[in-house]
């Protein structure tokens, strides 16, 4: 695709050293920085001016591409209107607006939105509301939390407590407590390079009945999943899989929250990964494409009957002693206000469902690679698994993340050997061909 090259010599920053990056090993990247200092439609720009196609959104999250006029108008004309106003007590008409406009995007009567700021509080969010509906409905000793192996539900004490991602456990204790995990639904044997979704482990749902058996249902409050799990390197759900477990969490009483900071606003093709599954849980998270990246915002939709449970006290009594400074901030609502706008105006979530088949061949195209030990696709997004050097684990995915950067100009997502693809859904079939044809480049010459 196309890329401006205007505004290059943005200068680089001669020190280093005072940032520590998230989820980096900083040494490394300090010697030899991944710099990026502007950013336009399909391509981030190093500071020398060099196009950078982003094969990610960003962090799965700029949906609309970069610096889209209409939302940065929209973000400029709120700075000058109403730059905050307090969450708590008080409120502000744009993020009454959203809320409705987000509401109306999911399925069945999930009508209330809580607002956060981002994925990773929308996911303890919706985990303490989970428990407080117990208690309110009357039924406290539902205070149980059960998530998945290779779960990501973001770094708060909530989410690494029910998320299953290893390295993002093991240094932090013992998190919560009467935390227990589904098995994950990823088999290479019966699955490898699958289109869309798996036909094999809708029977992994099961699991969750050994568990109420365990444990018993009154102990359970909620069970928490990805649609499609992302971060762990883009795990479709099997066929009949997520309809078991809402089949299960409905017998027994437990609410059923999906985890749709990755999938929710268009990167499978739909508002939400639940209205193309079928599937209506009874919470959702969201972040990430609200905004399309340009402003942290995030929270938790639940149906009507939890909120109700919530509104039975006196009228100048809280109902919910849960929520954020930032919550619902009047530059991340004018900006998801102005991102809903665009995905309509332009039907990207539909042009996502037309660009599927496209993106799926692409990508299934490195079937036979020497490096490939596996590929996964759905929606507008998809994985390759690299065969791990000896003794090295992640070695080689990190080796080809830095030179797709370096060398072909290119940003992917690497987790371990897994390489993600997730690009702007603004993306071309043009644009999809361009990059595989760079990672294929790539993958010829890492070792």
């Amino acid at each position: 695709m196309s890329a401006d090259s205007s505004a290059e010599g943005i200068a680089t920053p001669n020190d280093l050293e005072s940032q520590w990056l998230p989820f980096t090993p900083n040494r490394q990247f300090k010697r030899e920085p991944r710099m990026l200092s502007r950013a336009k439609d399909m391509h981030y720009y190093k500071p020398d001016g060099t196009a950078v196609l982003d094969a990610t959104a960003g962090l799965w999250c700029c949906n609309a591409g970069h610096c889209r006029d209409e939302i940065v108008k929209a973000i400029q004309t709120q700075a000058g209107e109403l730059d905050f106003a307090p969450s708590f007590q008080f409120g502000h008409p744009k993020a009454f607006e959203l809320a409705s406009r987000i509401a109306s995007l999911a399925p069945g009567d999930l009508d209330h939105v809580l607002f956060c700021n981002s994925g990773s509080e929308a996911g303890d969010t919706a985990l303490k509301i989970a428990i407080a509906y117990h208690r309110a409905n009357g039924e406290g000793t539902r205070t149980r939390l059960i998530g998945r192996e290779r779960g990501y539900h973001g770094v708060g004490f909530g989410g690494i407590s029910v998320g299953g991602m290893v390295a993002n456990r093991k240094f932090f204790g013992p998190m919560l407590a009467g935390v227990d995990h589904l098995p994950h639904t990823y088999n290479r044997a019966e699955q490898a390079f699958t289109k869309g979704q798996p036909e094999w482990g809708a029977h992994l749902a099961d699991e969750l009945q050994r568990l109420v058996d365990l444990h018993d249902a009154s102990t359970i409050a909620a069970v928490i999943v990805e649609p499609m799990a992302g971060s762990t390197g883009v795990l479709p759900p099997p066929k009949g899989y997520l309809q078991r477990l809402r089949e299960l969490c409905t017998k027994h009483g437990i609410l059923l929250i999906f985890d749709e900071v990755i999938t929710g606003f268009g990167r499978l093709g739909y508002a939400t990964a639940s209205e193309r599954f079928g599937v209506t849980p009874d919470i959702i998270t969201f972040a990430k494409g609200i905004t399309s990246g340009t402003v942290p915002m995030g929270g938790a939709i639940v149906r009507k009957h939890i909120y109700e449970a919530f509104q039975t006290g006196p009228d100048h009594a809280i109902d919910l002693f849960h929520g954020y400074t930032y919550s619902g901030h009047p530059l991340a609502a004018a900006a998801g206000l102005a991102t809903l706008d665009l995905y309509r105006k332009e039907s990207l979530f539909e042009r996502a469902q037309a660009l599927e088949p496209a993106f799926a061949d692409a990508i299934m195209s490195l079937k036979g690679h020497k490096h490939i030990a596996d590929i996964r696709q759905i929606g507008l997004a998809g994985a390759v698994d690299l065969a791990p050097l000896e003794g090295l684990p992640g070695k080689r995915g990190f080796d080809t993340m830095r030179a797709a950067f370096h060398e072909e100009n290119m940003m992917v997502r690497v987790s371990g050997d897994s390489i993600a693809f997730s690009p702007p859904l603004i993306i071309d079939k043009a644009g999809i061909a361009e990059i595989f044809e760079r990672f294929r480049k790539v993958l010829d010459r890492v070792n």
